[in-house]
């Protein structure tokens, strides 16, 4: 999610754009495997339709026995209301984590639904249709955002028009929320029921984005317990439903099995750098990151250094600017993704401020957090912030628990200290773990499954649109 403070991707996405328009010649309304022209592929070695059967052309859209007047109705005609069409648009790589663990349980309880929309890679291999890669969303900055509007403007069009063409049963946005609310309220306007998985961080900057989310989204789904207050408070329909990972991360984390599943060493002293999931976090942050376990490096000889790469397309940037740091490489790691397992693996973790630092504190793992945004952002973000911190475990905390890096204070000597101080693990360090242990049963529910069920009640109020509003 976007940190809080000081935004990650909120402010990016009301630009964003959906994705390409049905080919000339398929009628419209019909339901479009990934494979439709103009539009990408599912990503390179996984099969043509590996988890599209449940859409294909021809193929059953009721299971045998169960009667078509079951599911609840969903805009549009013809067969459309008797196979619920779930809509999913997630924006970047955490809003595809939260989305994948969810998906199981709307499959398990509506195995007919059709599940499609902007996923990555997690998402897809839980059954959701691709329609756009999140990839096509991972921009960041006012400044970047400029620099692909025109392309995210018409990715949205064609989003909204297809949505509606489906037609959406209800529509389901994962994080991202200034591109999800902008769909939202397109389609809800239209007769569409919304639901927002992830706030907007309306407690960090921008407050008044609630009566935006008053106008967008028929049900709001929380992540932080202390959210419920202020939409229950603004009058909006909300629930608490815990974060999923609380849930997917243990409570007791096991560091020797991880250690083995990566084949690190089990005593050696072992950092996870996490530079970020986007190009232009990635080339702010990893210099001064691979800069300061550089400088870890030279003075221990044991060191480890493990560096989870978010996609593949990422990898030639993140080795490129390995090289030039002059980190010892025999010492580093590169993985493909597995970011739990780096987490889990190390001692200390230096990472771009976001979800990532919510995963370090459920693992127990002492951090330091940075995060750098081009200059105009910085601008017109700091005028609207509320709180002064950016990572999530401070703002959990209420304090400046965790160290944070900002802006120019990203450099390898400060970073590199801050990290030694979280490496000797002395009692203010373990005391900092100790809190974390208690947030994590704090953020604790049976979040897929409360999920769920909110989305399938809004779903079902979506023929009731008395029901629908709450205020």
């Amino acid at each position: 999610m976007s940190p809080p403070g000081r935004p990650k991707g909120e402010f990016l996405s009301a630009q964003r754009e959906g994705e390409p328009a049905v080919p000339p010649g398929r009628p419209k309304g019909e339901f479009l495997s990934a494979q439709r022209e103009g539009e990408p592929a599912v990503p390179p070695g996984r099969p043509k339709g590996e988890f599209l059967s449940a859409q294909r052309e021809g193929g059953p859209t009721t299971p045998p026995g169960r009667p078509d007047n079951e599911l609840p109705s969903a805009p549009g005609s013809g067969a459309a209301r008797n196979v619920p069409h779930i809509a999913l648009v997630a924006g970047e790589a955490s809003g595809d984590l939260l989305a994948a663990l969810v998906l199981p349980e709307l499959r398990a309880r509506l195995p007919q639904a059709q599940c499609a929309g902007i996923a990555g890679d997690r998402m897809i291999a839980a059954g959701c249709v691709p329609w756009h890669h999140v990839g096509e969303l991972s921009v960041r900055g006012y400044a970047e955002v400029l620099r692909h509007l025109p392309r995210l403007l018409a990715l949205r069009r064609r989003l909204i028009r297809r949505l509606l063409d489906w037609p959406a049963s209800v529509y389901v946005g994962v994080d991202a929320p200034d591109f999800n609310l902008g769909v939202a309220a397109r389609l809800r306007a239209a007769g569409v029921p919304t639901v927002q998985f992830v706030s907007p961080a309306v407690w960090a900057w921008r407050p008044q984005r609630i009566e935006k989310i008053r106008a967008a989204i028929d049900h709001m789904l929380l992540v932080f317990p202390f959210e419920q207050a202020i939409f229950d408070r603004a009058g909006i329909r909300a629930t608490y439903v815990g974060h999923p990972l609380a849930r997917t991360i243990p409570l007791e984390p096991d560091r020797a099995a991880a250690r083995i599943r990566l084949g690190l060493p089990a005593t050696a002293p072992v950092v996870a750098l996490l530079p970020g999931s986007r190009r232009a976090e990635i080339d702010s942050l990893a210099p001064a990151f691979f800069g300061a376990v550089g400088r870890l490096q030279a003075a221990d000889a044991q060191l480890r250094c493990v560096v989870p790469v978010a996609m593949p397309a990422l990898r030639p940037l993140v080795e490129r600017i390995q090289r030039s740091s002059g980190i010892d490489a025999a010492r580093t790691m590169l993985l493909d993704g597995r970011s739990h397992d780096a987490l889990e693996a190390c001692d200390a973790t230096i990472l771009a401020g976001g979800t990532a630092t919510l995963e370090a504190m459920l693992f127990k793992r002492p951090m330091v957090a940075a995060y750098r945004v081009p200059w105009l952002t910085e601008r017109i973000t700091l005028r609207q912030a509320v709180i002064p911190y950016f990572s999530l475990p401070n703002v959990l905390l209420g304090r400046f628990a965790v160290a944070e890096f900002l802006q120019e204070s990203v450099e390898p000597l400060g970073l590199a200290r801050a990290l030694a101080h979280c490496l000797a693990g002395g009692p203010q360090i373990q005391a900092l773990l100790q809190e974390f242990a208690v947030q994590h049963e704090r953020l604790q529910r049976d979040t897929p499954a409360l999920t769920a069920e909110a989305i399938l009640a809004t779903l079902g109020r979506g023929n009731d649109p008395s029901a629908r509003r709450q205020t």
